[in-house]
């Protein structure tokens, strides 16, 4: 397959007016190695990965921690027709028992065609600070447990690529310390001050669960973790750029805060492609009214939108197109350590692209 005349973005953050040439699913470097010659005219479009979200917990009536394998199927089939064609479903904090069920119900799953691809699992919960749980269960939250993460990895098949965890609370530092190298660490749903943060980076923790959110603010005299991650050049932050989770100014000061490190999420839950109402989410009643899921507290409980539509809002808060691009592809691949496959569209790598107009309308999604 060829793709003509497109204005394609490049690993640099750039966009050069090129054909991109795919052979058997995997970008080449030029037509004679390509031998499907079947050709998409690209031209006044624009060719960019496809994106990828690393947080969602749910779309369309399912959640993953539902167990559902046909629920998963229909969360894959709504995120591919929204231009998003890697994913990691993220579990919630239940109980101890039915997490570990549920990563070993799902963790052969594999998708099919018109599928987003499930690029690893995302656990965000049980290891949390009580007093940030946000919309997580307070009776299902644990101390940070090696053994049962192990065991919980695997269960499904050691897909497991990102794990939340609270570092102020007993046994955090162990945790981080002892597992670093078998999985990216993320801070979040915590109350931890900076010292501790920053000892909790240093321990080989590298990512922040949804910059802002279920955190301790950024103040002057007490930066807390937002202050640690953004000192540290290793740390990728994610964001939720629905226009509820954070105000426009603060996601502007998100990426300059964290210039070239800002992941852009959804976070959604299972309301995300449905009609307002009521919704489940952990075992919680959640009440959404357009943009906005909240449980029946106040509290904001993932979001009802998709990792596209938090992109082009981001465009719309002045971020640079470019730089809201690089956090939904590039950035979200580096964060989870599948770069050298997805997340640009370099030779060699899988020919996950989207077509997009200039209005940022989506056009075409090629998985």
């Amino acid at each position: 397959m060829i793709i003509k005349n497109g204005n394609v973005f490049q690993d640099n953050k750039v966009f050069v007016k090129r054909d991109l040439y795919i052979e058997k699913g995997i970008i080449v470097e030029n037509a004679e190695q390509v031998t499907d010659h079947s050709e998409i005219n690209a031209s006044d479009l624009l060719v960019l990965p496809g994106l990828i979200d690393i947080h969602s917990h749910g779309a369309v009536g399912h959640d993953f921690s539902d167990g559902n394998p046909k629920g998963l199927e229909e969360i894959l089939i709504y995120e591919y027709a929204h231009g998003i064609t890697s994913y990691c479903p993220t579990s919630m904090t239940i109980d101890r028992k039915e997490l570990e069920n549920l990563f070993e119900r799902m963790g052969n799953f594999r998708e099919g065609h018109g599928m987003a691809h499930v690029a690893g699992i995302n656990m965000e919960g049980p290891f949390l600070d009580v007093s940030k749980k946000g919309a997580h269960k307070q009776e299902n939250i644990m101390a940070p447990d090696v053994n049962f993460f192990r065991r919980c990895n695997q269960a499904c098949g050691k897909h497991i690529c990102l794990v939340t965890l609270a570092p102020d609370v007993e046994g955090a530092m162990e945790f981080i310390r002892e597992l670093h190298n078998e999985v990216s660490i993320s801070l979040g749903h915590t109350g931890a001050d900076y010292d501790t943060a920053k000892a909790a980076l240093e321990a080989g923790a590298n990512h922040v669960t949804h910059l802002f959110n279920a955190m301790m603010p950024l103040g002057h005299r007490a930066p807390g973790l937002i202050g640690a991650a953004a000192e540290d050049e290793n740390c990728m932050a994610e964001l939720i750029c629905d226009g509820i989770h954070v105000h426009e100014s603060m996601v502007r000061a998100a990426f300059k805060l964290f210039p070239g490190r800002i992941v852009l999420i959804s976070d959604s839950m299972r309301a995300a492609g449905m009609e307002d109402g009521t919704y489940d989410l952990g075992g919680q009643q959640v009440t959404v009214n357009g943009k906005l899921a909240t449980l029946s507290d106040g509290t904001i409980a993932g979001s009802a939108t998709n990792l596209y539509d938090c992109m082009r809002t981001a465009v719309s808060f002045g971020i640079p197109m470019e730089e809201a691009i690089a956090a939904a592809t590039i950035n979200p691949a580096r964060s989870i350590g599948i770069y050298d496959r997805v997340g640009s569209l370099t030779p060699g790598k899988q020919a996950d692209v989207i077509l997009m107009d200039k209005n940022l309308e989506l056009v075409k999604v090629i998985r």
